[in-house]
């Protein structure tokens, strides 16, 4: 299980990093008035939230193990 949390976890971070891209594209490309960017921004933000709540939840089950830096 814990295997697959992390594997989920990663792909997580990958469409949030996508929608990122995702939005700058939309940014430099379209035309005054396009809402293509402000949902892809609103789509990151909700995939963040996500995120962190796996992660959350992952530390509480005990699937993922945090570390503190420098101990």
């Amino acid at each position: 299980m814990e295997t697959i949390y992390k594997v989920a976890l990663v792909i997580m971070f990958l469409v949030v990093i996508f929608n990122l891209g995702q939005a700058l594209y939309f940014m430099m490309t379209d035309k005054e008035g396009s809402k293509r960017t402000v949902w892809a921004l609103t789509r990151r933000i909700s995939f963040s939230l996500l995120l962190i709540a796996m992660v959350i939840i992952g530390i509480r089950m005990g699937w993922i193990h945090p570390h503190g830096v420098g101990q």
